[in-house]
């Protein structure tokens, strides 16, 4: 045998459990009438199409969302390292946050989160 000949042992061996299990799957499948299968929502029949569009009152309060869903990426790793670099790492992570809650309260003062 070739020096690749265990991998290809391996690998036909896994190709061949996962076409066995596509083809148990289908032979046991149970099939539903399309009419008993509901289209979204756990099962609750859908109040809107699909692709209707989302009110514009709803775009600046997901930019919101995305700047303290961002803020929450950067301070996870701020949370591991902070104790190495010292006193510079608190003092950036606050000021990174005083940024943020300058642009909410801009946002708030615009009137960005304001539903009437």
């Amino acid at each position: 045998m070739t020096e690749f000949g265990p991998l290809v042992v391996v690998l036909a061996v896994a190709v061949g459990l996962v076409l066995a299990g596509y083809t148990v799957s289908a032979l046991l499948a149970v099939q539903r009438e399309m009419a008993a299968v509901p289209a979204c929502t756990g099962g609750l029949p859908p109040v809107e199409h699909a692709v209707s569009r989302f009110h514009v009152r709803w775009y600046p309060v997901t930019m919101v969302f995305l700047a303290f869903d961002m803020e929450m990426l950067f301070m996870y790793p701020w949370t591991l390292v902070v104790s190495r670099v010292g006193p510079a790492a608190v003092i950036e992570m606050f000021l990174f946050l005083g940024i943020l809650l300058a642009g909410v309260l801009y946002a708030w003062r615009e009137g960005a989160l304001r539903w009437t």
